[in-house]
């Protein structure tokens, strides 16, 4: 695979994908993905509060090429308590161990579906991916640079503060763990 600056695997950490996908099927008898272009479930929350922001702030470019604002501003430091549907699986074991190495906000299962793409955007933050479930058809582009990321147990690093956009052009589902970077613990990456 071929990576840049603004996406690349962090080899310092590796998960289990049979684990990880054996997980997510759990899951899935508990807990449904939210409707949308982007279907998620919220692995963590604010404690003591119900419901979760599956959608946050983001930048787009309009026709005539303005950055307008999507979405509100969500205060990803709150998100501090995983949901009581993922304790003692091995959710909580990635949550854990991502910790040691990062302040993470929201951290979710994002699915989308055969055809799908995301809009051309950019978010206040970076994100971690850890794909459960690809096909060669996903890609995922930041400015003009594409890549595919395998299902393999790696952890990527994406700047999704530049325009950046997902595209799933195969027959199956696209499943990734994506958590938000608040702070790195490390002093690189």
């Amino acid at each position: 695979m071929i990576y840049n600056n603004d996406i690349y695997d962090l080899s310092f950490v590796r998960f289990d994908i049979d684990k990880l996908l054996v997980a997510y099927v759990t899951l899935l008898d508990e807990i449904e993905h939210t409707n949308g272009l982007v279907k998620a479930i919220s692995l963590n929350c604010i404690p003591n509060r119900e419901e979760v922001d599956p959608r946050g702030i983001f930048w787009m470019k309009n026709d005539e090429y303005k950055e307008v604002q999507r979405e509100n501003f969500v205060d990803e430091s709150l998100y501090t308590e995983l949901i009581p549907e993922i304790k003692n699986t091995y959710f909580e074991t990635v949550y854990e161990e991502l910790s040691a190495y990062f302040t993470l906000g929201r951290m979710r299962l994002l699915l989308l579906e055969p055809r799908g793409c995301l809009s051309y955007h950019r978010d206040p933050e970076p994100r971690l991916h850890i794909p459960l479930l690809t096909n060669p058809g996903c890609l995922f582009i930041a400015d003009n640079f594409c890549t595919h990321l395998p299902a393999n147990g790696s952890v990527y690093y994406t700047n999704t503060l530049r325009y950046h956009t997902a595209l799933n052009g195969g027959e199956s589902n696209r499943i990734h763990l994506v958590s938000t970077i608040l702070d790195s613990k490390r002093r690189t990456l």
